[in-house]
């Protein structure tokens, strides 16, 4: 007999199931099907969505000394829906450029996360890709590298050589570069101009870095990636010409995907930035609604590979400045994810099938763990996710499963409610409370490439 049984409305990446089961067993999917359920202790039922477990690609735990850790990242995790999250190296005071640092990351966060959890690696300049080896044997799912220079030393930008050097020592070992995309010298000008100009309102951001300095960082680095025979992937594109010219390079034989950070299919320039400052403050930056809908074009169309949220819970002074650009960039939205693209999907009557394969499948094959995570198919953890449609109005702090109270998606109306989240089998959230404690999760690494 099976462990567990999960009944309802089956969605998988390719099609859904109507009144189909899910049987687990030892934390792993041992088969699905559709009808009678076998026996086994019943989750779900008729109403209820069964679906795989999101694993968010970009999360920022560590940003800010003294916020959230894994301790609170992953508790909003578990409680949206998000079964594993993949975090960025550029931890305040600590890049994550060696084995060493690397290791002690894996050990920290092993003892604070509630649900899974795999690491992204950088380097540092001075070395470039001395060290590359070292941290895939360390287990790092992919390095991170940025165009533009955000931090000298936390963020820094990496000049074209070093990562041509950087992606065709990545490439050899069968990982993917994750790259922050604005061009550096542009945003620079654009940025001194603003200010020249005395600009300081709401406008300032997306002025300070127009779509053309995206879309030039985006085609140098798709350029070195097929010279260096590394498949690049564009962590966050705002702009519909991104989604344009990664589908080209691909058409072209070309290792090339790219990421919709879940607020670039919600928020605008106009509605969202104008009434919320700091507090939309993204890079790059959001766009008016015509690049909103522009991104939903190219999602329907197949063109975005994943989805996430860039998630990272800055303290509420340093999203409030009158000054639009004196604000840290970046938003929370871990909790929100599952809910808000399978909102974007019902209101565009677009197949939830989206949300299996841009949430679960797709990016556990960016980031080589197909072999445990990503799908609801024999053999891989039981990451489930029981929703119904049950509208709410969202509120980060009354949850009480974040970091911070403050959120750009308080208010917004999310048609589907988490009830249950689990982990290899194990139920880490119910009715919006976290069960798992810290030190559930599991470190996940990829395959080792060669």
């Amino acid at each position: 007999m099976a462990d567990g049984v999960f009944t309802g409305t089956i969605v998988l990446p390719d099609r859904v199931i109507e009144n189909g089961y899910v049987l687990v067993g030892d934390g792993k999917v041992q088969g699905l099907g559709a009808g009678a359920a076998p026996a086994g202790e019943k989750h779900g039922g008729p109403g209820v969505l069964v679906l795989p477990g999101a694993i968010d690609a970009q999360v920022h735990s560590r940003s800010q000394l003294g916020q959230e850790d894994f301790i609170w990242s992953t508790r909003s995790a578990a409680a949206g829906g998000v079964t594993t999250i993949v975090d960025m190296p550029y931890d305040d005071n600590c890049l994550i450029a060696t084995a060493e640092r690397f290791r002690a990351k894996v050990k920290e966060a092993g003892a604070q996360a509630r649900v899974d959890f795999a690491l992204y690696a950088t380097i540092d300049p001075v070395e470039g890709a001395a060290r590359v080896d070292e941290l895939v044997d360390a287990g790092a799912a992919a390095f991170k590298f940025s165009t533009f220079g955000t931090h000298p030393t936390r963020f820094p930008r990496i000049p074209p050589q070093t990562l041509y050097a950087c992606f065709a020592a990545v490439g050899r070992r069968g990982l993917m570069a994750g790259i922050h995309n604005e061009n550096d010298e542009m945003v620079r000008a654009f940025m001194a101009d603003v200010e020249a100009r005395g600009i300081t309102d709401y406008t300032a951001h997306g002025l300070s870095r127009p779509p053309v300095t995206e879309a030039l960082a985006t085609v140098e680095v798709y350029e070195l990636g097929a010279a260096a025979g590394c498949p690049v992937h564009i962590v966050h594109c705002s702009i519909g010409r991104g989604y344009e010219l990664a589908a080209a390079y691909r058409a072209q034989g070309h290792g090339a995907t790219i990421e919709a950070c879940v607020h670039y299919l919600t928020l605008d320039e106009d509605n969202d930035v104008r009434r919320l400052g700091g507090k939309a403050k993204i890079n790059p930056p959001l766009r008016p609604r015509r690049e909103v809908e522009a991104l939903w074009h190219h999602l329907a169309a197949g063109n975005v590979t994943i989805v996430s949220t860039d998630h990272v819970s800055w303290s509420e002074d340093r999203k409030t400045d009158p000054n639009m650009l004196k604000n840290a960039s970046g938003i929370p939205g871990l909790e929100a994810l599952y809910g808000l693209l399978l909102k974007g999907l019902d209101q565009r009557n677009l197949p939830l099938t989206h949300a299996a394969r841009l949430l679960a499948l797709n990016p556990a094959a960016l980031f080589r763990i197909t072999h445990v995570k990503g799908a609801l198919e024999i053999g891989r953890d039981a990451d489930i996710v029981l929703m119904r449609r049950d509208p709410y109005r969202y509120r980060a702090a009354e949850s009480g499963n974040n970091f911070v109270g403050w959120s750009p998606y308080d208010g917004i109306e999310l048609p589907f409610r988490p009830i249950e989240t689990y982990v290899r089998g194990e139920c880490v959230a119910a009715d919006g409370k976290v069960i798992a404690e810290p030190g559930n999760g599991r470190f996940v690494s990829p395959l080792r490439a060669g």
